[in-house]
């Protein structure tokens, strides 16, 4: 099913338009994105038989959209005995200068 070689790329006018989407259909205050640190994702990734990362989309204790990383394997099964990931750094505050993917 997956190798952990799928073609995920993507222009940046086609991921501007993506993400200005959202921005314009989304409430005051919601989360724009998040951060996610080289060593979370790697600890992830380096599991044994580990091909990728799957995401979900959560809400925390205030009702924020927040999201779970688990690494996924080659059939598609979650890790779920494995490293998981959340507490990203949210943006807004923490989006960087702005750009065509965030404002």
């Amino acid at each position: 099913m997956f190798d952990g070689h799928e073609n995920h790329d993507i222009t940046l006018a086609a991921a501007a338009e993506l993400t200005k989407r959202y921005r314009d259909q989304m409430s005051a205050g919601e989360l724009k994105g998040g951060f996610f640190g080289k060593d979370a994702l790697l600890r992830i990734l380096n599991q044994n038989d580990c091909v990728g990362i799957r995401f979900y989309y959560g809400l925390n204790t205030q009702d924020i959209q927040v999201m779970v990383l688990a690494g996924a394997l080659a059939n598609g099964d979650d890790m779920t005995e494995g490293v998981l990931a959340e507490a990203s750094i949210p943006c807004p505050t923490f989006c960087g200068d702005d750009n065509v993917l965030n404002t």
